[in-house]
């Protein structure tokens, strides 16, 4: 039985899935990093000075205003986190156009290679036949 795990353990597609995964966790740190330390504070001084991490709306205490999300949920009250939301929706969309440019693209383009690849003349069954005939005399 152990054999046998080591067996699908060893097995290449295993040990491929499970380099994916953490290049994937690796890449999804990058990915985040990149959108809220680069991508969001620019795009929030342009719309009016927003820190996206901290645009919420608060739904059960209306009447006061909290500075960050932290604080308000630190209070108990319901928040709804537009900015927290918007930044999963850029890293998402990041996410996707790598995974599409840099290695579905390549992959339709490799196997779009391998179909235009000639194919091997088809040999008629005279052809087979007088290959065998002469594959014989030349043996004699």
């Amino acid at each position: 039985m152990i054999h046998d795990f080591k067996n699908f353990l060893m097995r290449g597609n295993v040990v491929d899935l499970a380099v994916g995964v953490i290049i994937g966790a690796a890449f999804s740190k990058i990915v985040t990093s990149l959108v809220e330390d680069i991508i969001m504070p620019p795009l929030g001084l342009i719309v009016g000075k927003v820190d996206f991490s901290n645009f919420f709306i608060a739904l059960s205490d209306t009447d006061t205003s909290y500075p960050t999300v932290a604080a308000a949920q630190a209070a108990g009250v319901a928040t709804w986190n537009v900015g927290m939301f918007a930044n999963t929706l850029v890293q998402f969309t990041l996410v996707a156009f790598a995974v599409f440019f840099f290695i579905i693209k390549p992959l339709a383009r490799l196997k779009k290679k391998e179909e235009h690849k000639p194919a091997a003349p088809a040999v008629s069954t005279e052809e087979k036949l007088l290959t065998e005939i002469r594959d014989i005399l030349k043996s004699k």
